[in-house]
């Protein structure tokens, strides 16, 4: 394998920041290879010599981007903290992830990959990733609200919220909120309810 400079590392890294910032500011249509190098302060033949292609470029990028979140994310779910407070800083993260442009990055790439089949098992499986994480912790959750896993099981626990959140995220990516904040009290809500009576005295004692 060949070794990786320190000249290599700084420009590959230039390149993903740039590209990261670029989706975040004007969307794929607007990243290109000028618009890169000259964000990267970088030679625009750079761009294809290091990632081989635009695709590539953009796909580690949001490969990056997701890599930095899942970190926190794993942190959250491994704490000590009851399910109901790591649901609720679960969904300011779902505010701050909207506010650093991730989720706008992951739905650019989303949609280029509907008509780039050599991108969507990428694109897949940043969402696998996420699924991954999700589900031991909802398996935990679930144990701890005494929910029985034949009345909800982990895996359409994971895909509900899975979904939901891209609702809430393409929707408030596109302004409308309209709800939002009535359903999140509501669930918040019913896992708190729950919380409160699993802490009770068992069914039947």
């Amino acid at each position: 394998m060949a070794t990786i400079t320190p000249a290599r590392r700084q420009a590959t890294t230039a390149l993903l920041d740039a590209a990261e910032e670029l989706l975040v500011e004007v969307g794929h249509a607007g990243v290109t290879v000028r618009a890169l190098a000259e964000r990267a302060g970088v030679n625009q033949g750079l761009v294809h010599y290091y990632f081989g292609s635009m695709d590539e470029l953009l796909l580690q990028t949001l490969e990056r981007f997701t890599a930095r979140l899942i970190e926190r994310q794993r942190a959250l779910y491994a704490g000590p903290e009851p399910f109901v407070e790591k649901w609720r800083t679960a969904m300011r993260h779902l505010t701050d992830d909207l506010e650093s442009g991730y989720q706008k990055v992951w739905l650019e790439l989303q949609a280029m990959a509907w008509n780039h089949a050599g991108m969507r098992d990428r694109v897949r499986q940043v969402l696998y990733t996420w699924v991954g994480v999700l589900r031991p912790a909802f398996q935990d959750g679930l144990a701890e609200l005494r929910i029985d896993e034949e009345r909800l099981p982990a895996d359409v626990a994971v895909a509900l919220v899975a979904t939901f959140n891209q609702g809430i995220i393409l929707e408030q990516l596109s302004g409308a909120d309209s709800g939002h904040r009535l359903l999140l009290d509501w669930i918040d809500e019913q896992i708190a309810s729950a919380e409160r009576r699993a802490a009770g005295p068992p069914r039947g004692g």
